[in-house]
């Protein structure tokens, strides 16, 4: 099987199976480098609801992506093998049930050595996509990106919803909160808590507000700064997004940060150590015009760019290369781990 898009010199954009990119779709991961995986589950909302149909939303308007990557200037898919493993199970209305199911359809893709990319559903998905990490990788770094902290509680007196997530992540030790951050909070909250919660059990955060002013060169430093060389999970709630470039989300918080940025902001990470990203609380039907699909379609392209440029890179390095992709030829190729964040800026 060719783990590459389908050539749109072959067949059109808009035929064929709607998988990412129109990448293959496959059952086995073990074959692929970095798989993209739904996880359309919703019942963990307290409000809006309709993340479930995030994932067919987002590989719908994936059909636009491309692969050469314009920034970085090389071929996503010339190293990296990539598939759509489609949805995992889930148990509409229960939650516990479907938390058992997504991590049970996880754990062989953590144990396969594929980086998935995973696409709720709402925020409480990635508790038990955590828990799967976990399971074969030990307790991760987290870098969070979210107009809220999700480490609330309890919800009417229910441990699991979107809102709780990473407090539960804690208890459970899923996470090293020595090195983790949550960068973009921002919104009204109920109490001090809401604000202060993050902190007491241990996360770093930059609020919505201190990443304006310091700019995206020192929230990288600060977030490199604080991974150091953790392996990492990286979950990214599109409501870190202002809902003027992302109005399909559950719970909305305005001042928040346009496409570019967002997108700026990703690229300067591309080589911590992750292991697993997902994005979360797309829905759909409340964007009609498809542009929060399409920003979260883009989101999943700078993930997998990420993966492939390090494959790259640490093939360039056994290779004997001396440059990275994005690099000029001939230039001195830095540390493949930790690129400073003025060169990708």
């Amino acid at each position: 099987m060719r783990y590459t898009p389908e050539s749109p010199e072959e067949t059109p954009r808009f035929s064929g199976i709607g998988t990412f990119m129109r990448l293959p779709h496959t059952h086995d991961a073990s074959a692929a480098d970095v798989v993209i995986v739904g996880v359309p589950f919703d019942t963990g909302s307290t409000y809006r609801v309709g993340a479930r149909f995030a994932p067919r939303a987002v590989r719908q308007m994936s059909a636009l992506l491309r692969p050469f990557h314009p920034f970085w200037k090389f071929f996503v898919f010339e190293n990296c093998r990539a598939a759509d493993l489609g949805d995992v199970p889930v148990v509409p209305g229960y939650i516990d049930e479907s938390y058992n199911r997504i991590q049970s359809a996880l754990r062989p893709i953590f144990d396969s050595g594929a980086v998935p990319l995973m696409v709720g559903g709402d925020h409480s998905v990635t508790l038990p996509e955590l828990r799967a990490a976990v399971a074969t990788h030990g307790p991760l770094a987290l870098v969070h990106f979210d107009s809220h902290p999700d480490t609330w509680k309890h919800y009417f007196g229910m441990p699991h919803f979107h809102g709780s997530p990473f407090a539960r992540a804690v208890e459970e030790g899923l996470v090293d909160t020595s090195r983790s951050i949550q960068v973009g909070l921002r919104g009204s909250v109920e109490e001090l808590y809401d604000i202060e919660g993050p902190k007491e059990l241990g996360f770093s955060t930059i609020t919505g507000d201190e990443l304006h002013e310091m700019g995206i060169g020192e929230a990288v430093r600060r977030i490199r700064s604080r991974v150091g060389h953790s392996k990492v999970f990286l979950s990214f709630d599109i409501d870190f997004v202002d809902p003027a470039y992302a109005p399909g989300t559950g719970t909305p918080e305005v001042g928040g940060f346009n496409s570019y940025e967002t997108l700026k902001l990703l690229r300067a990470l591309w080589d911590l150590n992750v292991v697993a990203y997902d994005l979360v609380e797309i829905l759909p039907q409340y964007d009609p015009a498809d542009i929060t699909a399409l920003l979260g379609a883009n989101i999943l392209y700078e993930f997998l760019s990420s993966v492939s440029r390090r494959i790259s890179t640490s093939k360039l390095r056994l290779d004997g290369g001396t440059s990275a992709p994005g690099h000029p030829p001939g230039e001195n190729m830095p540390d493949v781990e930790f690129l400073s964040a003025a060169s990708d800026e």
